[in-house]
């Protein structure tokens, strides 16, 4: 499966070998990742520019943030790497357009961890990568595999563009959540993932959702205080029990780090202690690999329905379907993507 790299240029190759000036799109984590990487491969940009409404005469990393229109002015012809993200519909729009009238490209920097998706990250893990493809149980998910690949390795936003399902579809045909369902969420966030199971049952049976970031969790709380057979848990999801430390972010940003906050976490299985979950949601900002290592005995005894975050770590995609498969072979692994530039929101559905 790994042949489908061969007659494609990686994403930095195309940016290393250009001629054309590079002007960043974005400002913040995202070109801060981007400069990084680009320092790696010895590439060096000629200009950031911003959305029209967010250009305010302000510099960054040295370079002053311009308008479209200011880069039009003075290039008759560059390149653009893409550095933030967005669901958007508005904004995935614009950035289409934009792609329209000049050559755009994202670079495929990780969300968390150090793997940059290049052609030695490729050629170092061709066989996981051809496993996890023939784990996958319908053809879409493969379809959806590939692509996605496709646009790590190319930054050609037109694969991911092909990858794109609706979350509905993933939610009516395959989850299939019924109203007897017990719902672990791990990274609840501020409940927005609790809404979106209510949203689809009429009843349950209990909610247990967790979340480590401090001011996401009392937001959590309070949208949880009404809700009935409900938990909240100040606490990230591990594989044991441990006090690890959490960025200082709030939002979806808070994760693990090495310095920051500290947090206490436990095992799903620890927190469950024997009580039978049948829905298990993973958005754990990177954290996937070790959260479900620490669901393993839920996996194996009850086999519950499973979504889970697959676009942290650039290993995610192949690496986390081949865990499942190998905690409980049983497992049937779907793959889907939802409207998201990068390839953000692509998640594991298993049942």
């Amino acid at each position: 499966m790994t042949n489908i790299f061969e007659n494609q240029t990686s994403v930095w190759n195309t940016f290393k070998s250009t001629r054309l000036p590079i002007v960043l799109y974005g400002m913040g984590d995202g070109a801060d990742k981007v400069i990084n990487a680009f320092s790696k491969f010895s590439i060096t940009p000629s200009a950031v520019m911003a959305s029209d409404d967010f250009v305010r005469g302000q510099s960054f990393r040295g370079y002053k943030v311009q308008k479209l229109s200011d880069i039009e002015s003075v290039y008759d012809d560059f390149i653009i790497a893409l550095c933030f993200g967005s669901q958007l519909k508005n904004v995935m729009e614009h950035i289409y357009s934009v792609a329209k009238k000049h050559k755009l490209l994202v670079p495929s920097v990780p969300v968390y961890g150090e793997n940059i998706f290049d052609k030695n990250f490729v050629e170092k893990n061709h066989s996981l990568v051809n496993k996890a493809y023939n784990i996958f149980a319908d053809e879409k998910s493969k379809d959806v595999y590939k692509n996605i690949l496709l646009f790590e390795y190319t930054g050609n936003i037109e694969f991911l563009r092909k990858a794109e399902t609706p979350k509905e579809e993933a939610f009516s045909c395959i989850l299939k959540l019924n109203d007897k369902e017990f719902f672990a969420d791990l990274g609840a966030c501020k409940g927005d993932t609790v809404e979106e199971f209510l949203n689809c049952v009429n009843n349950y049976e209990k909610i247990i959702a967790l979340e480590p970031d401090t001011k996401n969790y009392e937001k959590l709380k309070a949208f949880c205080k009404n809700i009935n057979n409900s938990e909240c848990w100040n606490i990230a999801a591990y594989s044991k029990e441990a006090t690890l430390y959490f960025n200082k972010k709030s939002g979806r940003g808070s994760a693990q780090n090495n310095e920051g906050i500290p947090v206490m976490a436990a095992s799903l299985d620890g927190i469950l202690n024997g009580r039978k979950a049948t829905y298990i949601k993973m958005d754990v900002e990177g954290g996937e690999k070790k959260a479900l290592e620490g669901s393993a005995e839920v996996l194996k005894k009850h086999k519950p329905k499973l979504n889970i975050a697959a676009y942290h770590r650039s290993e995610d995609i192949f690496i986390l379907p081949l865990i499942i498969k190998a905690i409980n072979p049983e497992y049937k692994i779907y793959l889907r993507h939802h409207p998201y530039i990068p390839f953000w929101d692509t998640n594991l559905y298993c049942v």
